[in-house]
């Protein structure tokens, strides 16, 4: 971890023992040992006087730690992506399943296989919100973000720029095609209620 390496190096900066600086952070000696060994970690207050004796910011203190743990999230929330679109596709495949069950299966089949229906579908939604909610959460919304993102990468500045601007081309389109859409409908309607005086 960078935070016992940090400890160690601004203890020898000063030219400090682990006894001197248990004194004056109110630790013991063997404490600090086990924070520079990775045994354990300071609390927060310990936090806070360490990174006030030393006169370094806490973000310094502690952003390697932090930064590591930003990837490992990171990390976690591709490889739980990647499950997901595995499940979803079995999800659909079970659906599919299910609706031969319901076709061939006489009456039993019919019961059993709408139960099972029910059942995915639910699984399906609960499955398209977890993706949503991960996207969401690390910032992705364009497919090219996306295969970044399940890969362990990140689109660098320029190429998220790109990015940001196709969202916005994207949301015009989109509500451009709503308002045509819309409009077509209401000119239908119209015309059908005309017709039908």
């Amino acid at each position: 971890m960078e935070l016992s390496r940090a400890i160690k190096r601004l203890r020898t900066e000063k030219g400090w023992s682990q006894e001197m600086l248990a004194e004056r952070s109110y630790v013991s000696r063997q404490t600090v040992s086990n924070w520079e060994n990775e045994k354990s970690v300071p609390d927060i207050h310990s936090l806070l006087l360490l990174s006030d004796i030393f006169g370094v910011s806490l973000d310094e203190l502690i952003k390697g730690d932090v930064e590591k743990m930003k990837d490992t999230v990171r990390n976690e929330d591709a490889a739980m992506l990647k499950r997901i679109e595995w499940l979803s596709v079995l999800e659909w495949l079970a659906l599919f399943g299910c609706t031969v069950l319901v076709e061939q299966g006489g009456e039993v089949g019919k019961i059993l296989g709408s139960l099972l229906i029910g059942i995915l579908v639910a699984c399906v939604f609960m499955t398209y919100h977890k993706l949503e909610q991960i996207k969401q959460d690390n910032d992705i919304q364009t497919y090219r973000e996306y295969l970044a993102f399940i890969n362990g990468k990140t689109l660098d500045e320029i190429e998220k720029e790109k990015e940001l601007k196709k969202r916005d081309s994207q949301k015009k389109l989109l509500i451009f095609t709503v308002a045509t859409s819309g409009a077509i409908l209401a000119a239908a309607a119209v015309s059908v209620i005309l017709q039908l005086r």
